[in-house]
């Protein structure tokens, strides 16, 4: 699978709107990345090597002239859940996530008022403050969410899986 098939296209046909004008690498050769924000499974299941991890989202993640981008919401997730129990497994991820994003030459992502704003205001039943601020970041960031939870897409946003 080739690189430039990674494009996230909308349902109508096309790039989606923050590829309308994609980047082109240093030689020219039309090469379009993207800037991917994970959600926190997926994130998760990276660092563990999980094959409930998408091929196409590995392979995206794996490519280095995509950006990758981890929400500090997913760190509150992560170690809220681990501390709950509800995550035992994430031990060494919750105790140093910042190493862990890192070594993977991902990019932190802070949590702005802009973005809490945004992620408050969002309609519809989803109330998931975790899953609201991704959405609110990827929106607001123009990054496209890497995530299997179909029901994002009512919000709008990109997404990818």
């Amino acid at each position: 699978m080739s690189s430039a098939a990674l494009v996230v296209h909308h349902k109508g046909g096309g790039l989606h709107p923050p590829y309308e004008t994609p980047a082109v690498d240093s030689q020219g050769s039309g090469y379009k990345y993207m800037r991917l924000l994970l959600d926190t499974h997926a994130l998760i299941w990276w660092l563990a090597g999980d094959a409930r991890l998408s091929e196409p989202a590995q392979v995206a993640i794996a490519d280095e002239g995509n950006e990758i981008f981890v929400s500090a919401a997913s760190a509150w997730e992560i170690t809220t859940k681990f501390r709950l129990g509800k995550l035992p497994s994430v031990a060494p991820i919750a105790a140093d996530l910042a190493s862990a994003i890192g070594s993977q030459g991902f990019v932190p992502l802070s949590v702005t008022l802009r973005h809490g704003q945004v992620a408050g205001a969002l309609p519809g039943p989803h109330h998931d403050p975790f899953d609201r601020m991704l959405i609110a970041q990827a929106m607001l960031d123009n990054l496209v969410l890497v995530s299997n939870e179909t029901r994002f897409d009512v919000f709008g946003v990109a997404r990818f899986w």
